[in-house]
């Protein structure tokens, strides 16, 4: 295990050893998951999603990882987009996750049910590249667990991917990313 899957698995470690010492840990893990993004260019609009995020959020401390393997995006328009995306972008068997690493900001009860905006802040890294992010989020508590459904931007030149210039009407500055997790308990407390 190296790179990104050894800094995630460091991450998830230190949030439980962290979330130990605080107290009583309450851990939910991803159960379901769809992430997608979209980058709308004036001559080509790519459109991919993965439904294989990974992460666990501390309910009682609102601390959370989350992991997307790059090499799990599907549904582009050709298998020409999806190799550009995974070796000429993204660099995927270099970056080989996505990650976001935080904390939901509000003092919310996540597990009394309701529907609640919240923030998400924390460390978003992708192409070998961090970022502290505020990602507005949506939140459900109901009997099947803990909903979060957000929509944000990335900048793609802001996690070191250029664009060459041949190929700037096909491919948008920013990708917009929606993001639908369920998190449901876990069974490592």
């Amino acid at each position: 295990m190296s790179g990104p899957n050894l800094r995630y698995l460091t991450a998830v470690l230190a949030l439980c050893y962290v979330s130990g010492l605080v107290g009583q840990r309450v851990l939910y893990a991803v159960q379901k998951s769809e992430v997608s993004f979209v980058s709308d260019a004036p001559l080509e609009r790519i459109t991919a999603s993965s439904r294989s995020a990974s992460g666990i959020l501390d309910i009682k401390n609102r601390d959370f990882v989350v992991r997307i393997p790059m090499r799990s995006f599907a549904g582009f328009n050709s298998p020409a987009q999806s190799e550009h995306f995974q070796e000429n972008y993204v660099e995927s068997r270099t970056w080989q996750s996505a990650l976001f690493e935080g904390r939901i900001i509000e003092n919310t009860d996540l597990s009394a049910p309701g529907t609640y905006a919240v923030r998400a802040k924390g460390k978003f890294t992708m192409h070998g590249v961090s970022r502290e992010r505020i990602i507005p989020c949506d939140l459900v508590v109901s009997s099947t667990g803990l909903r979060v459904t957000g929509r944000f931007d990335v900048a793609l030149a802001e996690h070191g991917i250029r664009i060459p210039r041949i190929v700037q009407q096909k491919l948008a500055a920013n990708a917009q990313v929606k993001v639908d997790l369920l998190f449901g308990p876990s069974s490592a407390k």
